[in-house]
């Protein structure tokens, strides 16, 4: 049986998490990685992996069935998303809440024309949370849904914060805060602002000479990432950086508390709890799960964005719909 064949464009933390995850797939192997930077400068996880220039990346669109797009949400995949729609079929985890109608449509258009299936926004949130957000809303349509994030470290935040001008390096920490959790499952049904629920820190080592007083109302006034939100900015060494916050954990929770019966007497919680010893191997796995889709869905004759609730869960899978029958069902 031939091989699904994945790219990887961007080689930070998530691109070598898919270098590695594609190896614990026995239906996948990969064919380039594909960057910004001199390609003889990258040293890859794996010893046999290819590394080119993205700018020859199109020289590849009839060799590659799946382009897994590994760049930042801010900058990266806004622009990448789009212009990759036009060669491959795609899978990308962008992560700007606010934004994904928008992107959608213009990854949509393009793909619509070139053929290809082009999956957005498939990470765990957006990504698996979305799914079970929508599941436990269609099972219980009277209630609320929450959703909480952390604590841990956010890729997303943490980029958003390296782009300022003056940063050297920087992690974000997004941290539930637990009264609102216990509200929540005490079946109180609170109406939660955004700062009610999260508050965010960053630790932040800064370039020679940069004004720590203008990194930290940059960071605070950021639209999308920290401006709702109740953020600290901690300015520290790069050794306290390595030798504090060198991992990536994260994960959070979904609760749907919802009720039932003629009078709706009858409380239910349905809750969806991921705890991540890295977060950038956990997205890569998502990623990868979701570029078999994309191939299979491309051969069936499918063309266009899609999110993840748009896709039946077997399109995952590297099993059968015969072995998913016996084995899960």
């Amino acid at each position: 049986m031939s091989k699904i064949r994945i790219g990887i464009v961007g080689y930070g933390n998530l691109g070598k998490s898919v270098e590695t995850g594609i190896m614990q797939n026995k239906d996948m192997e990969l064919v380039g990685i594909f960057t910004r930077r001199d390609p003889s400068t990258i040293k890859t996880v794996t010893d046999d992996a290819s590394v080119y220039h993205i700018d020859d990346a199109r020289k590849w669109k009839d060799q590659i069935n799946v382009m897994i797009l590994c760049g930042g949400s801010m900058s990266d995949i806004p622009e990448q998303g789009p212009y990759f729609a036009k060669m491959f079929n795609t899978v990308d985890g962008y992560d700007t809440h606010a934004k994904i109608p928008d992107y959608f449509d213009e990854v949509n258009k393009n793909a619509l024309e070139s053929g290809k299936v082009c999956i957005i926004s498939s990470g765990w949130d957006p990504g698996m949370f979305s799914i079970n957000r929508l599941y436990a809303e269609a099972i219980l349509p009277v209630g609320n849904t929450y959703t909480f994030w952390g604590k841990g470290i956010s890729q997303g935040h943490s980029d958003a914060i390296r782009r300022i001008k003056g940063v050297k390096d920087a992690k974000q920490y997004t941290i539930p805060i637990e009264k609102a959790i216990d509200a929540v499952r005490n079946g109180e049904m609170p109406e939660l602002t955004i700062r009610e629920k999260h508050k965010r820190e960053c630790f932040v080592v800064v370039e020679e000479g940069a004004d720590k007083a203008q990194i930290e109302q940059e960071i605070k006034s950021m639209p999308n990432y920290f401006a709702d939100y109740d953020t600290e900015v901690h300015f520290i060494t790069e050794e306290e950086l390595i030798k504090n916050h060198s991992g990536l954990p994260h994960g959070g929770v979904v609760i749907r508390y919802g009720k039932t019966g003629i009078s709706n007497e009858q409380n239910h919680i349905i809750e969806y709890k991921l705890d991540l010893g890295s977060n950038p191997d956990f997205t890569a796995n998502v990623l990868i799960a979701y570029a078999r889709a994309a191939y299979r869905l491309h051969k069936e004759g499918s063309s266009g964005a899609k999110t993840v609730v748009d896709i039946a869960p077997a399109y995952l899978s590297s099993k059968s719909a015969e072995e998913i029958r016996r084995s899960i069902i």
